[in-house]
């Protein structure tokens, strides 16, 4: 028999099974928390992209895919600094995301497009372009098109490959801002286990990852 907690959030008195993320359970309340990283499913929670902190009282700022709900736990979403904290993760993200949008396979589908404008955070004009390498677009694969400069490292295609279809075709190497998204020892993706399923491309909030066009 499962156990439940009751938890405050805006105000909206929820009912959640005991343990449950707080993200999960406000979604399925139907009130909306950014965020583009998180897997129900992930244990533990990727927890990468910082788009879902909210203020518990007497916890602080939290990320609410992290964080479990507990019996009469307040949280607010719309709290002064978790918004700020919010707003900052996306000017960050954005400031270190190609925006071209025009050209982008995902034209119109892009999840991180559609999450900036509903958070309404436009690339931050103060922060000068982040150096970056300029890496060659992956097309060797029969199926999948891998684009490692549009990675916002999200994870969930790591995660997908590895915990849903057990395999490995990508991971991430190097730390810091250094860090980025790559292929199995550095492969053509076509040289991979990669199996074409398709299923990270369904989790990919940008176009790091995109379908070939059939012709």
């Amino acid at each position: 028999m499962k156990d439940y907690v009751e938890i405050t959030i805006d105000g909206q008195k929820v009912r959640a099974e005991a343990g449950e993320k707080i993200l999960w359970a406000a979604l399925a309340a139907g009130i909306e928390i950014p965020h583009l990283c998180a897997i129900k499913e992930a244990e533990p929670p990727l927890g990468t992209c910082r788009l879902c902190l909210v203020e518990v009282e007497g916890r602080g700022v939290v990320a609410s895919c992290v964080e479990p709900v507990g019996e009469g736990m307040v949280v607010h979403t719309d709290g002064e600094r978790a918004v700020a904290l919010r707003r900052r993760a996306m000017e960050l993200l954005l400031a270190d995301h190609p925006l071209t949008c025009k050209d982008c396979p995902k034209k119109g589908e892009c999840d991180f497009l559609r999450l900036s404008i509903a958070m309404k955070v436009k690339r931050p004009k103060q922060l000068r372009p982040f150096p970056r390498e300029e890496l060659s677009v992956d097309d060797s694969h029969p199926q999948i098109i891998f684009d490692p400069n549009k990675c916002i490292r999200c994870g969930r295609c790591v995660w997908v490959c590895k915990e849903r279809v057990h395999e490995v075709p990508f991971d991430f190497i190097k730390k810091g801002y250094e860090m980025r998204l790559t292929t199995f020892m550095s492969m053509p993706l076509g040289e991979t286990t990669c199996t074409g399923c398709g299923e990270c491309v369904a989790v990919c909030p940008v176009a790091a990852l995109c379908l070939k066009e059939k012709g």
